[in-house]
């Protein structure tokens, strides 16, 4: 069955009389989004458990975290080409049906080497189903039903993630760690029978051979890069450090290389330095880069240093998943009326708020309104910018191309979070680490290098140590808490100064709303003639 624009060929209904085909499709498209959307934030709930469980160090504990979306960012723009070739409705069944074994294996995982392993594996899954979702969803609208259709799945897609740790906290006041990563496994098989009956065979697929090579040089270069940040403050791993990034770099310009001079580019930077494209796709990367390390950080300060339980700390997002689906419809009308440069500026502000929040009034003992005050207001700023980030990336790009753009749409999230949480990570764990040391060195006895050793690895390993000697558990306990906001607030500054850095990108940048029309119809253009000349 092949489906164009918005028309509709005649599909089986029989159990479903009074929907329609659209409808139904974008239900399940959005529901396969949700089975990777929820195995990105499953996790941090658990982290405090993980890393007592397995006295992980935090550099583990950051691995456990950005595994999965390291796994998705490396390689959704080699899949989603994949995709455009050979067929989006079978990568959208190979991915979901590979995410149960992975969630399986990261569930029962007997070490954390293993787990963060399966955490990568599942992101490769979610790398072959997440990119065909929005793929498809520019492929079967056009116009406002397009813009609506992507501000559904942007935000109930940011909904669900952000639903993660509530679902998360409540399975861990009765079960184990493990057990997180089981809660995708009745969607998965919902959403893979679902796809099979109800999405469309082939949708404007393309005949272009896949450069795999260049696929396989981009899933190197973003892994690598990733990888080296969470590994920076690691003591004495310098060496691996810079290996890393003469590996990233190497690979990245011989993947920029090839592009330019191969005939059928898996990444067309032609496309890629379309105004529009580009700063939509930058605007992206920071703004759901922003809520995933949040998110991250979020989780392990409201049960480390407020005492939150694990349900408690995942109700506390309530009010940012909330207004994310309730503020998606109005970014839509808003893309429509004002422009996307107007919508997104506006979302930049919320979240540079939220992060301002976080600085400034997340302390010990603090009460919960400024926790949900923070959460609420980057809710409301990822609703509002993540329809205009992914709209204004498939709208610039050929239909052929859509595989290119929904990739891209999905690096705004999984590279923007696997990049965002890193960096968050690493300075978590440096000025944790730091402030630790600054503390022993005034201590009035002398500390052991082992013991200092222990207390700077993570919390959990210094709260595992002081359950070992209660006469010393409240002063380490106290000072593990000191040093993990000291920590936290390098990674709130560090999400300001981006998100800053982004808003001046879109401001100068961005077209507004009468030359992104002008724009949108010059590569409109532009891309049917070029079409024309190839059928030639």
């Amino acid at each position: 069955m092949i489906i164009n624009g918005d028309k509709w060929d005649k599909m089986d209904l029989k159990q479903n009389k009074n929907l329609e085909p659209g409808m139904i499709a974008l239900t399940t498209l959005i529901l396969v989004a949700a089975v990777a959307n929820l195995n990105l934030s499953v996790a941090n709930v658990a982290l405090p458990s993980i890393g007592l469980a397995f006295g992980a160090s935090q550099v583990q504990i950051n691995l456990v975290a950005v595994g999965y979306s390291l796994g998705l960012a490396a390689s959704v723009l080699w899949f989603g080409a994949l995709g455009d070739h050979h067929g989006r409705k079978m990568m959208l069944i190979i991915g979901t049906l590979l995410a149960i074994p992975a969630s399986l294996v990261a569930g029962f995982a007997p070490s954390v080497e293993i787990l963060i392993l399966a955490r990568i594996i599942g992101g490769l899954a979610a790398g072959m189903a997440f990119p065909t979702t929005l793929a498809m969803i520019a492929a079967l609208w056009s116009g406002p039903k397009r813009t609506r259709s992507i501000a559904l799945w942007s935000g109930i897609g940011a909904a669900i993630a952000a639903m993660g740790p509530l679902i998360s906290g409540y399975l861990l006041t009765f079960a184990d760690w493990g057990s997180v990563f089981l809660i995708t496994l009745p969607l998965a098989l919902m959403a893979l029978i679902m796809a099979i009956k109800f999405i469309p065979s082939h949708i404007n697929e393309t005949k272009d051979p896949v450069d795999n090579i260049g696929g396989l040089l981009s899933l190197i270069f973003l892994g690598t890069l990733i990888l080296a940040i969470n590994f920076a403050p690691v003591p004495n791993s310098i060496t691996l450090i810079v290996s890393l990034l003469i590996i990233a770099v190497s690979t990245g310009f011989f993947f920029i290389k090839r592009q330019i001079n191969v005939r059928n580019p898996l990444y067309d930077l032609n496309i890629a330095r379309r105004r529009i494209f580009w700063v939509a796709a930058s605007a992206g990367i920071i703004v759901f880069g922003s809520l995933m390390g949040a998110m991250y950080i979020g989780q392990q300060f409201l049960q480390n240093v407020l005492g939150y339980s694990t349900l408690d700390a995942g109700i506390s997002i309530l009010p940012g998943a909330l207004l994310m689906i309730l503020v998606a419809p109005q970014s839509a009308k808003l893309v429509e009326s004002r422009g996307s440069r107007f919508t997104l500026l506006l979302g930049y502000v919320f979240c540079l708020l939220g992060f301002l929040t976080m600085l400034i009034l997340w302390q010990d003992h603090i009460p919960y309104w400024k926790v949900g005050l923070a959460y609420a207001l980057v809710g409301i700023g990822v609703g509002l910018a993540g329809t205009p980030a992914s709209h204004s990336l498939t709208g610039s790009v050929p239909v052929k191309r859509e595989g290119m753009a929904s990739g891209t749409a999905d690096l705004q999230r999984d590279f923007g979070g696997a990049i965002m949480t890193s960096i968050f990570g690493a300075l978590l764990t440096a000025g944790y680490a730091k402030a630790v040391a600054d503390q022993l060195s005034n201590a009035p006895q002398q500390i052991s290098n082992s013991v200092e050793t222990t207390l700077q690895k993570s919390y959990s390993s210094a709260t595992a140590f002081a359950g070992q000697y209660p006469q010393y558990s409240a002063q380490i306990i106290s000072g593990a808490k000191t040093s993990f906001l000291a920590g936290d607030h390098w990674a709130y500054l560090a999400g300001i100064i981006a998100i800053l850095f982004g808003a001046a990108i879109v401001f100068y940048k961005f077209p507004k709303m009468d030359e992104e029309k002008e724009l949108l119809a010059q590569y409109h253009e532009e891309d049917s003639k070029q079409s024309s000349e190839d059928s030639d």
